[in-house]
């Protein structure tokens, strides 16, 4: 179960969980507003979850109701 960035990274994209990435799994795209894990690559050592500062990053199991669209929005990037 990979981890998943939700809907407070928008025009957030602060990518303090980029540096704490250890498989480098978390990408930037040119004009989106937000950063998305590659859950191809996700290890889920979950070390990205604490990093964001605007608490945006779950597990995919755990991402709340209001933000399920965003596990394919993630999934749908790569």
């Amino acid at each position: 179960m990979p981890y998943v960035i939700t809907e407070p990274c928008v025009n957030v994209k602060d990518k303090a969980c980029v540096d704490v990435c250890p498989v480098d799994c978390i990408y930037e795209f040119d004009g989106e507003p937000q950063l998305y894990i590659n859950p191809n690559e996700c290890i889920e050592c979950g070390a990205c979850e604490p990093a964001c500062p605007v608490n945006a990053i779950y597990m995919d199991s755990e991402v709340p109701a209001d933000q399920q669209a965003y596990i394919e929005k993630n999934a749908a990037k790569f």
